[in-house]
């Protein structure tokens, strides 16, 4: 029967069994469209990354003797929707099934839901044959638990598919070796040069900028580093592997100010598009290691399977056990907007500087810039998680919704009362300062709590416990952090309070 086939453009699987064998009854379909890149404001290397791979997918599937039909941007039969592409090429074509992958992002999944219901053709959803776990298998896990610890989802998932095991034990004795990822890099060990690729991308930016599309971010010449294909990908595995792991646990939460990419993967992008399997990320970090015990220590190798088979796997669960909730949960009722500095980094706050100009220069920050630094000012000044959500939405090169909102919404802004995160993720100066160097290249003084050279980090943080103390002063975790509170005399709060309510009111200025 003649089979219309739709791949979205994170669903690059080159491994997936539709591919096994050539089928002349079997048409496979991709579209570049403005639904896609409208939807939010997305930075140009994110729309590059996403043309390209997909031009190189559709390239692969074409030289293995797949039929294809791919549109792009300015393809003059493109109606920019994905509906209304299909219904087109179904009558076209005189389709009698018509297949798809099993999108991961809830927009998506619900229109193609809604699209097939009204076909009088068979329709079939197909797993992607991506994930450890399956879309439900969080909710089953978590079904008579309150809460949705991680680190129970982390174990079972570490067991289920023996990762770091030794028979029914975790390798080296311990689940989670998090307390030994916290240090501060100093300026050794040294980092290796990042791998790039010189992926040539002057077509894509030419029709790009022909269609009209609206973008953020920075984007100089036409030479794209991120791995556009699997053997790229798995290249930049094996060089993580081979020149990053052994320090990867230890610097994980670290930040420099001279460092963009410190000892991390840069692996996102291929994971998130599909290119590259998780699961083929793991056994071969974990291959690696075997054959390495001697030089990494199992602190390495834990931390970063454990960002894979334990955060990433765990997010996509919570994503499809909440929505379409959860895309509007606002728990601390936070509406305040997000500052304009976000879009271009100008403002004297060393680490907030840094941080968004590596985004916008590099489409790219690592999780606790994301989480410490962006998020934490954003949840300080309490600004609407909407506002939150779209900009990480955008920015990011690896940011697909399913990811996205449950790190945002969930883990950075707390806007879920608890779903994700134990406890509000915010902090003062000190733990920026623990971290890495931001504070010693700053205009403000990262001791102070008062005083026009204050950091504001500081008075925010005190400010936002004082506002928020009717919702979280039952949290256990949050005990310490109120008893100090507590211990800040009248007047000295009130300056704080008032010290915080100027930056909110006007960040820019900061």
């Amino acid at each position: 029967m003649k089979t219309l086939r739709l791949i979205l453009g994170d669903q690059l699987n080159r491994q997936h069994s539709w591919f096994n064998h050539v089928n002349d009854e079997h048409i496979y379909v991709m579209f570049e469209m403005r639904q896609e890149t409208d939807y939010v404001r997305q930075h140009i290397q994110k729309v590059i990354g996403f043309f390209s791979s997909m031009r190189h997918f559709e390239n692969s599937l074409r030289d293995n003797g797949h039929k294809v039909i791919y549109y792009r941007i300015n393809d003059t039969k493109n109606t920019q929707q994905l509906i209304g592409n299909l219904k087109k090429l179904i009558e076209e074509y005189q389709i009698e099934v018509f297949e798809y992958l099993l999108p991961d992002e809830y927009r998506l999944d619900k229109q193609l839901r809604e699209f097939c219901s009204g076909l009088d053709i068979k329709t079939n959803p197909c797993d992607t044959e991506h994930f450890y776990s399956s879309r439900n298998e969080l909710q089953l896990f978590f079904k008579d638990s309150k809460q949705l610890l991680m680190e129970r989802f982390y174990r079972y998932m570490r067991k289920k598919h023996n990762v770091l095991m030794d028979g029914a034990q975790p390798l080296g004795g311990s689940w989670n070796y998090d307390k030994s990822n916290r240090k501060k890099w100093k300026g050794q060990p040294s980092v290796p040069h990042p791998i790039f690729f010189e992926n040539e991308v002057s077509e894509v930016l030419e029709d790009i900028k022909s269609a009209g599309i609206e973008t953020i971010g920075h984007f100089e010449g036409t030479i794209f580093n991120y791995p556009f294909n699997e053997k790229q990908a798995i290249e930049q595995l094996r060089y993580f592997c081979e020149y990053l792991l052994k320090y990867f646990g230890d610097y994980q939460d670290a930040l420099h100010t001279s460092e963009i990419f410190l000892f991390h993967s840069r692996l996102s992008f291929a994971l998130n598009t599909k290119i590259l399997s998780p699961k083929t990320v793991v056994n071969e970090a974990i291959t690696y290691y075997q054959n390495h015990s001697t030089e990494i220590d199992i602190s390495q190798i834990e931390g970063f399977a454990r960002q894979i088979i334990g955060w990433r796997e765990y997010m996509r669960g919570v994503y499809w056990k909440e929505m379409p909730d959860y895309a509007q949960y606002n728990r601390l009722e936070n509406y305040n907007q997000l500052p304009d500095f976000y879009w271009t980094g100008n403002t004297k706050m060393n680490c907030l500087a840094v941080s968004i100009k590596n985004s916008l220069n590099n489409a790219y920050a690592h999780h606790i810039q994301r989480l410490m630094i962006t998020g934490n000012f954003a949840l300080l000044t309490q600004v609407h998680p909407n506002e939150v959500d779209q900009w990480y939405l955008g920015i990011y090169i690896d940011a697909i919704e399913w990811v996205e909102i449950t790190n945002t919404r969930g883990m950075s802004q707390f806007a879920d009362g608890g779903i994700i995160a134990t406890k509000p993720y915010v902090s003062s100066a000190s733990y920026i300062h623990k971290m890495g160097d931001y504070c010693e290249k700053c205009s403000y003084n990262r001791n102070k709590r008062t005083g026009e050279d204050a950091c504001p980090f500081n008075s925010l943080y005190w400010n936002f416990l004082d506002n928020k103390k009717e919702y979280l002063k039952n949290n256990h975790r949050m005990g310490m952090m109120y008893n100090l509170l507590s211990r800040i005399p009248e007047e000295e709060l009130k300056q704080l309070k008032e010290r915080a309510n100027r930056v909110i009111k006007n960040p820019d200025l900061f």
